[in-house]
């Protein structure tokens, strides 16, 4: 199923061939077509059944497209209609706007223009949809804090979200990389009874062993080289408050047993010190790896796993909600180029159907890469498959890339094109990915910007 299928289309036009052929078209674009032969079914049917989109002739038999359209507004307001009227009747489709159109259309139908139009209210009604949920959590005193997304995966993990921030449980947020874990933290901690304390986040992974401790924790004078004065750590810091701790499967074992210690008895030592601290936080952690099996292969210690997955949040991988592709890459290209101080109305249809159809190993900060990307090397107004790196390309241009020797490419694409398969082979698992090279992960993710 295309993600078009979702899409249900009424085409209204007295003109059974025009009617007929409109509905195959569209149906061959992946579209789920209904068809009505006047504007007083057309009324009905938008009454009797849901439709997301209406694609209606101005001048019919019986009542015209506009009494159609006032009919099928008072109804639903939130239907996008679009009138189609011959290059005479442009005064019917100026009163048509006014009568609530999201856009008209001359006849004959450039069928560009009517696919392009098509996806932009497409698009235009998945928003809708979006701004719906959003509305009602507002509602209920929940704040969605930026996270994206409609589809029935974002929608349970954002209902599963606002049942668990306002306790004070310890959280466990699971993703791949990429996937928005940190955004989900401040999720937690923006709804939660301590959102007016500070939020910390600290990264696991980016430290030495001796560092970690101390940055956690913090240190005396003294304790060890360099450590010319007291220093208070992130639990100190983020008292009141919340601290995020990412990347805790790279946490080392010693770090581990000490951690598990400030989760049971909520008290901690800085280094060299001997006075225990009082600390009231709510400690949220996350990870893209599969912990329990990190614990059965004796690399994280279970009962501090335990301790840690009081509560599990598991963020979906991007491909496995494809619906929401697109209205992230058009909240992407809202904001870059508003950045770069461009005018850009949307995507091609073909470069659309492009970032839906890839694989994304990594995830919603790759779109967020290639919308920014793709932004900056526009020279018009919509982005094309042009404006696209070459991973996505995966039809005539990426065969033609395919079977390129090393030899007729410049070092720039041979890196490109190793690195970016070797990230699809890792499954989108950065660390292993910079195992495989040889390189770093920081390396690796410097050579993905």
């Amino acid at each position: 199923m295309t993600r078009n299928a979702r899409i249900k289309l009424l085409v209204v036009d007295d003109d059974g061939g025009h009617r007929r052929t409109l509905i195959a078209l569209l149906t061959e674009w992946g579209y789920t077509a209904t068809g009505a032969e006047d504007g007083e079914t057309a009324a009905a049917l938008c009454t009797s059944q849901p439709f997301d989109l209406v694609l209606m002739d101005v001048r019919m038999t019986g009542i015209s497209g506009i009494e159609a359209l006032k009919k099928i507004k008072a109804y639903n307001p939130a239907i996008p209609v679009l009138v189609m009227t011959a290059y005479s009747g442009i005064g019917d489709a100026v009163e048509a706007i006014k009568s609530g159109a999201y856009d008209y259309l001359t006849k004959p139908l450039d069928f560009d223009e009517l696919k392009i139009t098509l996806e932009r209210a497409a698009d235009h009604a998945r928003l809708r949809d979006e701004n719906k949920t959003l509305r009602d959590m507002l509602a209920s005193g929940f704040d969605s804090g930026g996270i994206i997304g409609k589809s029935q995966a974002m929608r349970r993990l954002l209902d599963m979200t606002a049942s668990i921030a306002p306790s004070d449980a310890t959280v466990l947020i699971c993703g791949e990389s990429g996937t928005g874990k940190e955004l989900l933290a401040k999720l937690v901690h923006a709804n939660s009874k301590k959102r007016k304390g500070p939020y910390v986040a600290l990264n696991c992974a980016a430290l030495t062993e001796t560092l970690l401790e101390s940055e956690m924790f913090g240190h005396e004078k003294g304790a060890f080289t360099g450590a010319e004065k007291r220093r208070d750590g992130r639990f100190l810091a983020a008292s009141g408050g919340t601290i995020f701790l990412d990347e805790i499967g790279e946490m080392p074992m010693p770090m581990q047993a000490k951690l598990l210690r400030v989760i049971q008895e909520r008290e901690i030592q800085r280094v060299g010190g001997d006075r225990t601290i009082r600390v009231d936080v709510r400690i949220l952690a996350a990870t893209n790896k599969n912990l329990g099996a990190e614990v059965a292969e004796g690399r994280f210690r279970q009962d501090l796993y335990y301790r840690l997955n009081v509560v599990s949040l598991a963020l979906p991988a991007l491909r496995e909600r494809v619906e929401d592709i697109p209205i992230l890459a058009a909240h992407f290209l809202r904001q870059y180029a508003a950045k770069n101080e461009k005018t850009v109305k949307g995507f091609t249809p073909d470069a659309m159907d492009r970032l839906v159809k890839y694989c994304w190993p990594g995830n919603v900060r790759e779109l967020e890469n290639t919308v920014e990307r793709a932004v900056v090397l526009l020279m018009g107004e919509y982005v094309s498959e042009r404006e696209l790196p070459l991973c996505l390309l995966d039809g005539e241009r990426a065969d033609a890339v395919r079977g390129m020797s090393f030899s007729d490419m410049t070092l720039e694409e041979i890196e490109r094109v190793i690195v970016a398969q070797t990230v699809k082979n890792a499954g989108g698992n950065k660390s292993e990915a910079a195992r495989r090279l040889g390189i770093t992960r920081k390396t690796l993710l410097a050579k993905m910007q």
